[in-house]
């Protein structure tokens, strides 16, 4: 199928870019990389009267490290680069590593971090990643710059808080420092299918006991969540048993998980509390590594 006819600008600069998207309000998309809104136009999903298309704009697409050490990446960066960039690599490894697992390389090369988080996907890597790291996410407006804490910028299915008149400009993730762990999971069909279900975990060790931890899952809800609870029953806590036990209480303060084509809510449980028990294993075994 072709999409349905619409009208087609290519600002060279962001505020002109907010211009056009205040200009014609909620019949416009903007085009970032096109891996998600492309197809839903070729099948009439989606049939926005303007395409707005960021990737001439300048000064969206790079990597840099920020005079408080926290990581910015601007919104047309491409996941490619991302998964590749020494510097991410360095300071947030995870969201390197999850930035790898993307789709295929195709879609990697094309593929922008901004386009992926405004999507809101809720089974996508990029904004687990961005909840179980408190990240911030920078949006441009007709009056100036919003910053939005992950976990406040996705509402529900396919929906952010961005206004119709914003722009995702820049995303800022904290660097990880000795004595820190990481891990990534994720349960798919086969390699490049979305995930049924992925979980994120950060850790924190200092003394040997846990000071910090962050767990992120995505495929259980209409948004990705994180595990506070069971992140709260680790603190300060390193015994046998304990990753276990965290991995239950993740499992169980679940809502209920959707059930699908592709798996029920009771496997979606269980898929979690295995996920869950191994990325806290992996993280933990990390973080001692780097004390």
């Amino acid at each position: 199928m072709k999409p349905a006819k619409f009208d087609y600008y290519a600002p060279t600069t962001l505020p002109e870019a907010v211009r056009l998207l205040a200009e014609h309000g909620d019949e416009a998309k903007l085009l970032a990389g096109g891996q998600s809104l492309v197809p839903l136009m070729n099948l009439r999903l989606a049939q926005p009267g303007v395409l707005i298309d960021l990737n001439r704009v300048d000064g969206l697409s790079y990597v840099r490290a920020m005079d408080d050490g926290r990581l910015a990446i601007g919104a047309m960066t491409r996941h490619h680069e991302v998964a590749t960039s020494p510097l991410v690599r360095e300071r947030c490894p995870l969201l390197a590593d999850a930035a790898a697992r993307i789709g295929f390389p195709a879609i990697r090369h094309r593929g922008t971090l901004g386009g992926s988080l405004s999507h809101a996907d809720p089974v996508s890597e990029m904004p687990c990643v961005a909840v179980t790291l408190d990240a911030e996410l920078v949006a441009a407006g007709p009056t100036g710059d919003r910053t939005i804490r992950a976990l406040d910028f996705f509402e529900t299915y396919f929906t952010s808080a961005l206004a119709p008149d914003e722009v995702l400009r820049e995303i800022r993730y904290p660097a990880m420092g000795p004595g820190q762990g990481w891990a990534f999971h994720e349960s798919v069909r086969k390699t490049g299918d979305f995930a049924i279900v992925a979980v994120a975990a950060h850790l924190h060790l200092a003394g040997g006991r846990v000071a910090a931890a962050r767990i992120g899952i995505a495929g259980v809800a209409d948004r990705p969540i994180r595990a506070t609870r069971a992140e709260q029953s680790l603190i300060d806590a390193l015994r046998p048993g304990s990753v276990d036990e965290t991995a239950a209480v993740a499992a169980a303060d679940l809502d209920e998980p959707p059930t699908d084509i592709h798996a029920s809510a009771d496997f979606r449980r269980r898929i979690v509390q295995v996920l869950v028990r191994r990325a806290l294993e992996d993280a933990m075994a990390m973080a001692e590594r780097s004390a």
